[in-house]
């Protein structure tokens, strides 16, 4: 057991990692500038339009339904992603090499933490979505106490879940296990997390195929007996449509790095995995990005209540310097320029009471 403790590598930074395991994490400058400033500005969006987005659900009653509940948690995961890929591009490249292994664990396990809470949300609204189109209704019965306890699952599940090579599923005390991308990540590890990923994009895809091929049958049924409310029974298809762009977006934008991953772990050497791990980063990046955008194209309330929201930071914003301006002190010459003489009532309620 000493002998095991002895061998083990906590105390190294990085770069020991980086030089053991063969993984090259050299940055050319050009592209770390450029990486850094198009996510910085990718960021900066991420945080700004995923936060309007649980204002929009907290503050519009008429998002206060299962759906829009699952679709302000997916915004909360994409606002963790978006600060994690501040921490992540500040301390890549020849950063990454001074890190202690404690804050690359911090580092990975931010990342892992928003892309389990993003792929655990997608998978509860596809089960929500099910249910609702299933019953031929636009929201779900699922009460406020329900998803609450779903939202905490799924948070429960992504902490866990980013925590675990921290844990102990790690190859600290036996590097040959590493893998070239995670340094201190067993291979073992790395092919167990972006299979399991893969199998939920499978399983996903499946629900919402099951939910196309219904609705195409239910609404080709109805629609010789509904042509008069037709519109009405569309309310939940428009939603399905919104969900499964979402969906589209978030396989385009993480199946190429799950694969890398999964070669990486499968000890591929003529993969060349490092070279394609600074471009998947920024790909990752743009899905977070694309999340609010497909809200508001996709859903035209969504649209709406941005505006509204704009628009009163806006009037705030301008409510607040008018009474700066008012609440200055007048100069002396302002002081006389605004003094009013006595009115004549008050002149003649003067003389009123001095003959009284």
């Amino acid at each position: 057991m000493a002998q095991q403790n002895s061998s083990c590598h906590y105390n190294e930074s990085m770069s020991f990692f980086y030089n053991k395991n063969g993984g090259d994490d050299k940055w050319d400058s050009a592209q770390l500038i450029l990486v850094q400033v198009v996510g910085s500005l990718f960021c900066c969006f991420i945080l700004v339009s995923n936060a309007m987005v649980i204002a929009a659900v907290v503050t519009n009653k008429r998002f206060h339904y299962p759906f829009y509940y699952l679709l302000a948690n997916l915004a909360a995961s994409d606002f963790l992603a978006g600060i994690a890929y501040v921490y992540l591009m500040f301390n890549t490249g020849p950063v990454s090499r001074k890190l202690t292994v404690r804050g690359y664990f911090i580092r990975q396990g931010l990342l892992d933490i928003s892309l389990s809470a993003s792929l655990a949300n997608l998978l509860v609204i596809a089960l929500e979505r099910y249910i609702s189109v299933m019953n031929w209704k636009v929201h779900s019965n699922l009460t406020k106490r329900r998803v609450t306890l779903l939202i905490v699952l799924v948070w429960a599940i992504s902490i866990f879940m980013g925590a675990v090579p921290s844990l102990g599923w790690n190859c600290i005390c036996d590097l040959d296990r590493c893998s070239q991308l995670a340094p201190i990540f067993s291979r073992s590890y790395l092919i167990f997390w972006s299979v399991s990923n893969l199998v939920v994009f499978l399983v996903m895809v499946a629900i919402y195929m099951r939910i196309y091929t219904y609705v195409k049958k239910k609404t080709s049924v109805l629609m010789p007996h509904t042509s008069g409310s037709i519109n009405r029974k569309r309310t939940p298809i428009k939603l399905i449509k919104t969900v499964m762009v979402v969906l589209g977006a978030f396989v385009f934008c993480w199946t190429p790095g799950l694969v890398v991953l999964l070669l990486d772990g499968l000890n591929c050497q003529r993969c060349n995995v490092m070279k394609l791990k600074r471009w998947l980063l920024l790909l990752a990046v743009l899905n977070s990005v694309m999340n609010p955008c497909i809200y508001s194209y996709k859903d035209e309330e969504m649209w709406t209540t941005f505006k509204n929201l704009m628009r009163c930071i806006g009037n705030g914003t301008r409510r607040q310097r008018s009474t700066k301006a008012n609440s200055r002190p007048l100069s002396s010459g302002q002081d006389t320029v605004n003094s009013q003489p006595p009115s004549e009532e008050l002149k003649s309620d003067n003389q009123g009471i001095l003959k009284t």
